[in-house]
């Protein structure tokens, strides 16, 4: 049997090894602790994620509220199961082209609208509302000033090197002729590479990307009822990996009354303002609006008498006999990319190849939900403030629509190429960035011209002529509130300066509102017609710089009139149902 003492030191002994123990096991945890700290910094808090290091230069919260919230719903009513999933799955595919969009237009934008989310400060979710009406930091409405931040606005945005000018672009493709059709491919980015430049093509630049919505695409072709439409799409996403859209548009085109639809590819270049050559994605998923989509009928079938009567050369407006020119209304509960962001489109016209317009022709699409939102609480409300009371009164939602139809139908009209020195050149590489501008207003001007030869042949009443000219220019003054920065405020801006100039468009200065002379419409709309059109038959880029240079500012008068209608939504900020999500 031990002594005390003795049981004492055995048990002294023990514990001792233990507490040994104990403190090694605390060492080594916190050697470890230390080494995943130097191998990463744990997550920043919320705080300082929420804490704005960047310069705040406008009143955001006014600025914001120019844009009216308007929800977008997604509506399941007629659709079966695997549809639904198929609509999912092309919400899927289109945020991939929406996470492509920011690094095309603005990545250290990106970058911030992510960090602001989960930060409810009020000004914080301002910022990054504002971010994504814009998709950077850069107000449009203001001429692509710096909202927030202090980096300069770049017109070649990450497509093209930073700094770089179009006359440099020029004289390196003056110097290596063997490089042009890589560097002014819609397709490519312009990187630096020492004293060269090189192309690298959107397949190889934006892959990750799209490799995931070319393998959304084909798991919704294979939820598809619609034979056709699970081909388009599979072509589509074959499309997205080799950057050659000329199969799958021809399939797209070829659609025959589809209950689905998406605009899906990098068509549009109103982000390139060095160039105006270079596309930027864009998505819309789309639902047939069957009632609607019959009412368009009646225009189809004068399509090529219209291209036939143009104040053109024959050699400049190629026979539109026997090419395809679908119409679609469509509800549109999701968009992505340049269709999401800025100036809301209530209609489009593509693809915008050339080639195709002359072998096929081209789709017009009519988002009916946005055209109904943007007439309802901007373009009504704003002719109502702004023109003669008689006169406000005959604009219309019907009258509008009719407008912007045959504006859609009239980007697909006029020359294919203009005619050069060097023979038939692209109409936007040989314009360069005023292009954008100058193809809107041609759209709308030679639009207006085919409504008047439409009532000439009685398709439509002449009696409507005073309802289409008012819903015009109550749409003009809604238009030139985005400024010139944006293509289709350069546009209307021009028109209404000229539709002015022509005492088509008056002023009274008692009242300060704005009439039109109904006899001088018409002539002013032809003339001005010719000479947008000569512009693009001849590709004349001076032409185009110095008319839209004399046209494109806003007088005094305007400006006044325009700061008295704030109350009045700029555009309206769709919200839809399947939320924002950018990778």
């Amino acid at each position: 049997m031990l002594k005390a003492t003795e049981a004492a030191r055995i048990v002294f002994m023990k514990t001792d090894r233990w507490l040994l123990v104990l403190l090694f096991a605390i060492s080594l945890t916190g050697s470890v602790f230390a080494q995943a700290g130097r191998r990463a910094a744990p997550p920043p808090k919320t705080a300082d994620k929420c804490l704005l290091k960047e310069n705040i230069n406008e009143d955001i919260a006014a600025q914001v509220a120019k844009f009216k919230l308007v929800s977008m719903p997604f509506s399941v009513t007629g659709l079966n199961d695997a549809e639904r999933k198929m609509v999912y799955k092309l919400v899927e595919a289109s945020q991939f082209l929406e996470s492509i969009y920011w690094r095309q237009s603005d990545p250290k934008g990106l970058e911030l609208y992510k960090r602001l989310l989960g930060c409810n400060q009020v000004m914080n979710q301002k910022i990054r509302r504002f971010l994504m009406i814009n998709g950077s930091r850069f107000d449009l409405l203001e001429n692509n000033k710096a909202f927030v931040g202090s980096d300069p606005f770049l017109p070649g945005h990450t497509i093209y090197p930073a700094g770089i000018t179009r006359e440099e672009i020029e004289a390196y493709v003056a110097k290596h002729p063997e490089k042009k059709a890589q560097i002014y491919s819609p397709y490519t980015v312009i990187r630096r590479q020492g004293a060269e430049l090189v192309a690298v093509p959107y397949h190889i630049e934006y892959k990750p990307w799209l490799t995931g919505a070319a393998g959304a695409l084909r798991q919704a072709a294979a939820l598809s009822p619609d034979k056709a439409f699970a081909n388009f799409l599979r072509l589509r996403a074959d499309a997205l990996l080799t950057d050659d859209y000329y199969k799958s548009d021809i399939a797209w085109l070829e659609l025959e009354n589809p209950k689905f639809d998406i605009i899906f590819a990098p068509y549009e270049t109103y982000l390139d303002e060095l160039l105006g050559i270079k596309t930027s994605y864009g998505a819309a998923v789309m639902i047939r609006n069957q009632a609607e989509s019959a009412k368009l009928d009646t225009f189809m079938k004068y399509v090529p008498e219209i291209q036939d009567s143009l104040p053109l050369a024959p050699e400049d407006r190629p026979s539109m006999q026997g090419k395809s020119t679908p119409m679609e209304v469509m509800d549109t509960p999701f968009r992505a990319g340049d269709l999401r962001h800025g100036y809301q489109a209530v209609a489009d016209n593509l693809p915008n190849d050339a080639r195709i317009h002359q072998e096929k022709g081209s789709k017009k699409i009519f988002f009916k939900n946005f055209m109904d939102a943007r007439v309802n609480y901007v373009v009504l409300p704003i002719g109502k403030l702004l023109m003669r009371d008689d006169q406000a009164a005959m604009a219309s939602m019907d009258g509008y629509f009719t407008v912007v139809l045959m504006h859609e139908i009239c980007h697909a009209l006029g020359p294919a190429f203009a005619r050069t020195s060097a023979g038939k050149v692209d109409i936007r590489e040989s314009i360069g960035p005023t292009f954008s501008g100058l193809e809107e207003a041609k759209a709308d001007i030679v639009g207006l011209l085919a409504l008047n030869y439409l009532m000439e042949k009685g398709v439509l009443p002449k009696e409507r002529a005073e309802e289409f000219y008012a819903s015009h220019v109550a749409g003009i003054f809604r238009t030139v509130r985005f400024g010139v920065a944006e293509a289709h405020g350069r546009a209307e801006m021009m028109e209404f300066n000229y539709l002015a100039e022509q005492g088509a468009i008056t002023r009274d200065a008692k009242t300060g509102k704005y009439a039109i002379d109904f006899t001088k419409m018409p002539p002013a709309i032809a003339t001005l017609a010719k000479e947008l059109l000569e512009i693009e038959a001849t590709g004349d880029r001076n032409r185009a710089e110095q008319w839209f240079k004399k046209y494109d500012s806003m007088p005094a008068e305007l400006k006044s009139a325009l700061m008295s209608i704030k109350d009045v939504p700029v555009d309206v900020d769709p919200v839809s149902a399947f939320g924002e999500q950018i990778q």
